[in-house]
């Protein structure tokens, strides 16, 4: 592809919160009818910089050109405006308002105080992306995230947005949706649009990207043409050194049964029934919507089941009508859940609260009924934060000021704190970068080698094929044979997830 000239460039950009930097000097130059990866762990400063460019953030130092013209983005309106349009891993839309009230949603266009139609300038945004056959009547909510995801693009689009910025748009996404959005993006470039595409899956960046830049610690650790990079060298440049072991081994030995679930049936799940050994990692693959998650929610109690029944090592069989929460958590069960923002943390407290939530008795005087001795929960607190490597300010510092992969880190923590024998981690290492998914994958091994069991939830596949000990399948809410991790292929996977056979 012949890349036009510098359409955006961000010159010196420097940004300081407190006695933090955040961005010391950055540079970024993305063409017209280029695809540009902006990569790097979480923390280093990639959400920072696209605040600033969106006008969410002012800079402390340093210019933004658009065209070669130097421009101030006072607000995002302003950035709107100027055509920078931001689209957020968690998307923005109205469920409840059709299609066509999602694209027009804050850029009515009125004469006479009447609202005009925008179907025209509608019709031809989805044209351009490919999807004209897009139900304009439907409520949003009825789309599946590939059609949502869709709708945002088309959204900014239609605001004129020349620069549109995708932050981990795949992260929710099927195999199949994320192709189509890569063709959506292709088209894009084509007709010259720039993209500023973040995303912690290398595998992804390289190959719809036309250039990179990658940042450290508030700083450009390298930029090129991503036809001239390896993976390798991208991981090299987000951590600072090689990363030989990406799924790295810790010894751990399959003991006695500690779960066995027996012909769960619920909304999703139909018939399923596994068992989980002591000392075992057992992983649950297919695709979007088949029903992994509805089952370790049912597990937990967290989603009712209509049948089924629980056999627990050391507290008997348990019919799943009676689990909730509270109970699971009584009988030695936890879940981490996929949606971290909503269910996983509490984002109005802060760390200390977040991570001794399940546990809070171990805390509290007269056998867990009196008052909460709080020194002793922060000093507690304080080993998990060292532990963990958990990058905060302290055990006081609000949640929702932690980079993504430090909050995982403390959603994590809790179930650790909590001392339940069997997990249940439902994609938890969605949207964090290598260099914490490798201290996940590590920890589960640790966990593992201590005698838990681990039922382990991912639609990255070859993170199961790397870590787990015996791998299931998931469609349409059946369950394959579980076998041994080493006796699956990934076409074996995608066979099965397909087709159920």
């Amino acid at each position: 592809m012949d890349v036009q000239s510098p359409f955006l460039q961000l010159q010196n950009v420097s940004k300081q919160f407190g006695g933090t930097v955040a961005l010391d000097g950055v540079d970024l130059t993305v063409s017209t009818g280029e695809v540009h990866a902006l990569i790097g762990e979480n923390g280093a400063g990639k959400s920072t910089l696209m605040k600033i460019l969106s006008g969410a953030y002012q800079p402390d130092e340093g210019d933004i050109l658009l065209g070669g013209e130097r421009v101030h983005m006072d607000n995002p309106l302003k950035g709107r405006r100027l055509g920078v349009a931001m689209i957020y891993q968690e998307l923005t839309l109205a469920p409840h308002l059709t299609v066509e009230q999602n694209l027009e949603l804050g850029m009515e266009d009125t004469t006479l105080g009447f609202v005009r139609s925008q179907r025209k300038d509608i019709d031809e945004v989805l044209e351009l992306l490919g999807h004209s056959d897009l139900p304009l009547e439907t409520p949003v909510r009825r789309l599946g995230v590939g059609q949502q995801q869709v709708v945002e693009i088309a959204r900014a689009l239609l605001s004129d947005a020349r620069i549109i910025i995708m932050d981990e748009p795949t992260s929710s996404l099927s195999a199949e949706d994320t192709e189509a959005l890569f063709s959506v993006i292709h088209k894009l470039r084509d007709a010259d649009y720039s993209i500023i595409y973040i995303s912690h899956f290398l595998e992804e960046a390289t190959e719809v990207a036309d250039s990179y830049t990658v940042l450290r610690d508030g700083e450009v650790a390298g930029t090129g043409d991503m036809d001239d990079t390896s993976e390798a060298e991208l991981i090299r440049l987000m951590i600072g050194r090689s990363l030989n072991e990406m799924f790295p081994s810790v010894d751990h030995a399959r003991g006695e049964p500690l779960l066995d679930v027996q012909d769960l049936h619920g909304p999703v799940p139909d018939g399923v029934s596994f068992t989980l050994d002591r000392g075992e990692i057992l992983g649950l693959a297919g695709l979007v919507g088949a029903g992994r998650s509805e089952t370790v929610r049912a597990i937990f109690g967290l989603e009712e089941a209509d049948e089924g029944y629980i056999d627990l090592a050391d507290r008997g069989q348990v019919h799943v009508s009676y689990l909730n929460p509270r109970r699971s958590l009584d009988l030695g069960l936890d879940l981490m859940s996929e949606n971290r923002n909503q269910e996983g943390l509490a984002l109005n407290m802060d760390v200390a609260e977040n991570m001794t939530l399940s546990s809070l008795s171990r805390y509290a005087g007269l056998g867990g009924w009196g008052l909460l001795n709080v020194w002793k929960e922060e000093r507690a607190v304080r080993d998990w934060i060292g532990e963990m490597n958990i990058e905060c300010r302290g055990p006081h510092q609000q949640i929702a000021t932690l980079s993504g992969g430090n909050q995982q880190k403390v959603a994590l923590t809790r179930l650790l704190e909590a001392g339940s024998d069997i997990l249940l981690l439902d994609e938890p290492t969605r949207g964090i970068d290598v260099g914490t998914k490798v201290q996940i994958y590590r920890l589960m091994g640790e966990l593992a080698a201590q005698g838990k069991g681990i039922v382990f939830v991912s639609s990255y596949l070859p993170e199961l094929l790397g870590v787990t000990d015996r791998l299931a399948v998931m469609h349409q809410g059946c369950i394959s044979d579980v076998r041994p991790t080493e006796e699956w292929t990934e076409a074996d996977v995608m066979r099965f997830a397909t087709t159920g056979r």
